[in-house]
């Protein structure tokens, strides 16, 4: 055999018994996560008109169209408003923008949930067949849900012109011990506490769509457990009443609702709406709960990015 043709053979006989390892894959670093949201951010345009068609496609050939997401929402918050209202004797003018509010925010926080356990499951398609970020589709369903939020803000605007004179000046709620301001200026204090609220929002669809694209049993688990988490938040009651029905200062129900992290995810966007006092606690746990949130977030997208598009 020729010799250059017998090195060539001897050669590759060696690499095929004695294999050079692969190079080391660098994909599992926090600088992928980071480049992963830094890029979905650069790509705002395309999660940003998507979220704008996800509510054009929902009320397709409807009439008045997305109309309908605040005309339920009004409907919504004026029976619970009016009901709970007679049930814990409170004043209307009071109560029910209070229940508005509440209403308008849980939405909010519902969507981000619910829907974040499946961002990835139902975006199977463009996540096999679109090379994008996987952090695309979670800001696609954070601006979706504000866009709800902003309709159904209309609904608070409607109640706060009707009780407009009640909430301007200082007004008692329930069994609170101490009146409410009423609004003001401070209104716009509101801002921070949305974007506060969006942020998180972000960190939740992200950590619950990646575990719940791997687990399949979680998103029907958390959709129970949210329902719990409805009555168990001050949205169609307040924290007077626990003070009601205790007789004195609330004791151990006062400490399980301020155990309940939605309660002050609430209030730091609900307190500025109707003139209340945001107490600097609400803002100090909502800022823990950010920055532990996002850490297990990053971590998740950190470890199980490259595999989403091979679970889904």
């Amino acid at each position: 055999m020729n010799s250059p043709v017998r090195s060539v053979l001897v050669q590759a006989t060696s690499t095929l018994d004695h294999p050079e390892a692969p190079p080391a894959a660098n994909s599992r670093t926090f600088a992928r996560a980071f480049e992963d949201i830094k890029t979905a951010w650069q790509h705002r345009e395309l999660w940003g008109h998507l979220g704008w068609q996800d509510i054009k496609q929902r009320y397709r050939r409807s009439v008045i169209g997305p109309l309908w997401i605040t005309i339920s929402m009004g409907t919504t918050a004026l029976a619970l408003g009016l009901l709970y209202s007679q049930l814990f004797g409170e004043s209307i003018s009071t109560f029910l923008p209070y229940v508005t509010v509440g209403f308008v925010i849980w939405g909010f926080i519902l969507g981000c949930v619910n829907e974040g356990t499946e961002v990835f499951i139902a975006n199977e398609g463009l996540i096999k067949h679109l090379p994008a970020p996987i952090t695309v589709h979670v800001l696609r369903l954070v601006w979706r849900q504000t866009l709800f939020f902003l309709h159904n803000l209309v609904v608070y605007f409607a109640v706060l012109a009707i009780f407009f004179t009640t909430l301007s000046q200082q007004y008692m709620m329930g069994n609170d011990p101490e009146p409410k301001p009423g609004v003001g200026w401070e209104i716009l204090l509101a801002v921070p506490g949305f974007a506060l609220l969006a942020i998180n929002g972000v960190w939740i669809a992200l950590l619950f769509g990646i575990i719940s694209t791997r687990f399949r049993d979680i998103p029907p688990v958390v959709h129970s457990f949210i329902n719990l988490v409805f009555f168990m938040t001050p949205i169609v009651w307040h924290a007077g009443v626990l003070n009601k029905v205790s007789g004195g200062d609330g004791g151990w129900r006062v400490l399980i609702a301020e155990l309940n992290p939605v309660y002050h995810y609430l209030e730091v966007v609900r307190a500025p709406l109707l003139g209340h006092v945001v107490d600097w606690h609400h803002w100090a746990i909502v800022g823990g709960l950010t920055v532990v949130g996002w850490t297990l977030a990053l971590i998740a997208l950190r470890n199980w990015r490259a595999r989403v598009s091979y679970w889904v």
